[in-house]
């Protein structure tokens, strides 16, 4: 019967399923249909012999090619393709690179920086300082020169016995790997500075010095007895017997090798004499006295320090001594402050400020790595020079806006630059100083008209409206971009400072620039980036890692400041 009958094969089907180490190339189904004639029975007949055949290889169909997606085919037929696919790989590996090391070094730092502790300084207002004009100006960048013998002292308080010598060293172990903390205040119009307060000798005298991290060597007006000296905020500094630095120590050395003197044997002082930027100049003689630092906790740790007695100041530097008492050396130099502490093993050679950027002023600085923030920080590196202990670094290109700026470099256009919280404003090149200025021509069709009779500095535009704040006319001006470290723009470290950073409203009511010529400042080809652009960042020089930093911040209190507020 028909029903009897073996089926017969209409087709076959065949499933191809991915081998398990691979699932991703799925599945092959492919169909086969047989012709009437070939009729294939699914029984085995049993009269017919069985007989080994050989296995052969099987080779499935090939899958439908409309269908695949070839790299190889791609790229072999498109080598434009392939070199772009590489480009994007080779960027996105250099952008990870980047970005995981400057992670991975932001996280070891603070892991190791929460075992210790920090100094922190308050930085006050200089009210009441005689109103400052282009040609009074605040810049430091101060150095050791080979000093006046005409202007020298004889001797200090009768001279010391050649065996009389203070320690180096700090009172205890407690102290060790510790930081120090100040409050900072002042403003960059009209008082031109920022300073601090610091107390000195036993029972300690407050002291309110500049901040300077232009400088080398910190100094207070001292009674040796002075032959010119500014009014200062304080009574002068008494040094008693014993204080004085004897020219064979190490820090003497050090400050005679600075000027280029020789080694005096027979005398029983350590002279020195410091000239700033400005031309204006200090006298005096090193001595060694007990500086009382404020930890991060609020107690406060004595370290026996050398600093500069100076009986003999000139120049503008009278002017700005108005109400405060000296200098703050800051500076990578060996007989800065931070470079002493760090040198017994006080502290980690770190120096960081803050500069609020409030109307009112202030903020603070501190002194080793104990403040340093956990993250967000945009590092650079620092260039070294074996006669240059200011923190300067190379700046690839600056931008106003979109537009770049000449840096006038003579390595590929390449510049230089300083971090100077002893200049009360930013200087440029030459050439990118002009750039800037012919940038900012077009203001006089914006309504804003340059007034030659305001003398507060070059550069001053009034408005038809009344200025009562940079906020009223920052929408005139673009933001100003230093680029850093790489070439390429989205992988470069950038320093940005808006219109906040460079502007100033004068006794006028009129809005100045605060970025000069520096063409005759230092060696005119330096930029110097100066309180006015530093402020509302924490910036911070790491002197152990060679680099430097910045983020930023309201500068209200650092942020791992344990005690209540120190201002």
């Amino acid at each position: 019967m028909e029903s009897d009958r073996s089926p017969r094969l209409k087709g076959v089907v065949i499933i191809t399923l991915p081998p398990p180490d691979n699932p991703s190339l799925g599945k092959t189904i492919t169909a086969f249909t047989l012709p009437d004639d070939s009729p294939t029975s699914l029984v085995q007949e049993p009269d017919r012999p069985l007989t080994h055949q050989p296995y052969l290889p099987v080779r499935l169909p090939p899958r439908n090619p409309e269908l695949r997606f070839s790299l190889k085919r791609l790229f072999l037929g498109n080598p434009r393709a392939l070199f772009g696919f590489l480009g994007v790989l080779l960027f996105a590996f250099l952008l990870f690179s980047s970005l995981y090391t400057r992670t991975v070094q932001e996280l070891r730092d603070s892991s190791e920086d929460r075992e210790r502790e920090s100094f922190v300084f308050p930085l006050f207002p200089k009210f009441g300082a005689p109103f400052l004009s282009r040609d009074d100006v605040e810049l430091k960048l101060g150095s050791f020169v080979g000093f006046d013998e005409e202007r020298v002292m004889a001797s200090i308080d009768g001279g010391v016995r050649k065996d009389q010598r203070m320690a180096n060293v700090a009172d205890s172990e407690d102290v060790a790997h510790s930081s120090a903390i100040l409050p900072v205040r002042g403003n960059v119009y009209p008082a031109g500075l920022y300073f601090t307060y610091i107390l000195v000798g036993t029972p300690p005298k407050r002291y309110y010095l500049d901040m300077d991290t232009g400088s080398d060597l910190s100094w207070i007006q001292c009674d040796a007895p002075c032959r010119s000296c500014g009014k200062g905020a304080n009574a002068l500094y008494k040094p008693k017997r014993g204080k004085i630095v004897l020219p064979k120590d190490s820090l003497c050395k050090e400050v005679q090798r600075s000027e280029g003197t020789e080694y005096c044997e027979t005398c029983q002082q350590c002279d020195y004499e410091i000239e700033y930027a400005d031309h204006s100049s200090s006298m005096g003689v090193l001595a060694r006295d007990e500086f009382h630092l404020r930890t991060k906790n609020g107690s406060l740790a004595k370290e026996n320090v050398a600093f500069g007695c100076a009986y003999d100041q000139q120049g503008q530097l009278l002017n700005t001594l108005a109400k405060t008492d000296g200098i703050f050396g800051l500076s990578r130099s060996r007989v800065s402050l931070p470079s002493q502490l760090a040198s017994v093993g006080v502290i980690n050679n770190v120096v960081g400020h803050c500069l609020s950027s409030d109307a009112t002023g202030g903020g603070y600085m501190f002194l080793g790595d104990g403040f340093l923030p956990n993250g967000g920080m945009s590092w650079i590196p620092m260039m070294n020079h074996p006669s240059n202990n200011l923190y300067h670094t190379e700046i690839l290109k600056v931008k106003y806006g979109s537009s770049s700026l000449n840096l006038g470099g003579q390595n590929s256009g390449l510049g230089r630059i300083v971090f100077d919280t002893g200049s009360s404003y930013t200087y440029f090149s030459k050439q990118a100083y002009s750039n800037l200025v012919d940038s900012l021509r077009s203001l006089a069709s914006m309504g804003l008209i340059q007034d030659q009779s305001d003398d507060t500095l070059p550069i001053c535009w009034r408005a038809e409206f009344p200025i009562r704040s940079v906020t009223d006319v920052k929408h005139f001006f673009k933001t100003l971009t230093l680029q850093f470290g790489s070439k390429w723009w989205i992988l470069s470290t950038k320093f940005h400072i808006p219109p906040e950073g460079y502007l100033i409203v004068s006794n006028k009511g009129n809005v100045c620039l605060g970025i000069l010529d520096g063409s005759r400042v230092f060696d005119g080809s330096t930029s110097i980036l100066g309180d006015i652009s530093l402020r509302g960042k924490l910036v911070v020089y790491d002197n152990v890692n060679q680099r430097i930093g910045w983020t930023q911040s309201d500068c209200v209190k650092p942020e791992r400041y344990e005690s209540r507020p120190f201002i």
